[in-house]
């Protein structure tokens, strides 16, 4: 793949790697850093990929790398110092999102690709590299605790 086709096909993704890394970060800023480090990466590495009908499943993948790449520097650079009060409350006024976000990260990265990114359950298993029934099975479970904890919030 040339430097052109791959700008073409990434810009083209733009809109739906940047819903995805805002639901991993949680924040749109540190997601287009995320997204543009992602891109970045790519296109580094666009002259290796083989195939280029996997392309949006390479990509997703990249950029789940970098945000948990950006999740571990916060994790070393945060110490244990308060939310500000304006970030809690923007979280308070989200709790789907904030629930998705405390699910453990292999539920996470399914619930994230398939409901926020619209990608099918077969595409979500290639770009996490796992059985279509594993993911299947993270699915349902993740749906099961999403439910449990958003019932328990209502009451």
């Amino acid at each position: 793949m040339d430097m052109h086709e791959y700008a073409r096909r990434a810009e083209n993704a733009k809109a739906r790697l940047f819903r995805t890394a805002v639901m991993v970060l949680g924040e749109p800023s540190a997601a287009e850093e995320a997204l543009d480090e992602a891109v970045y990466r790519g296109l580094r590495g666009c002259r290796k990929l083989k195939s280029p009908e996997f392309f949006d499943t390479w990509l997703t993948r990249i950029l789940l790398n970098a945000c948990y790449d950006e999740l571990k520097r916060r994790k070393r650079v945060t110490t244990a110092e308060e939310l500000p009060e304006t970030a809690a409350e923007e979280l308070d006024a989200l709790p789907l999102k904030e629930a998705v976000r405390r699910l453990p990260r292999e539920l996470r990265d399914v619930v994230v690709l398939r409901y926020f990114s619209g990608h099918t359950l077969r595409e979500t298993a290639e770009i996490l590299e796992i059985p279509q029934g594993t993911a299947a099975t993270r699915q349902r479970r993740a749906l099961q605790l999403l439910r449990l904890e958003l019932g328990e919030e209502e009451s």
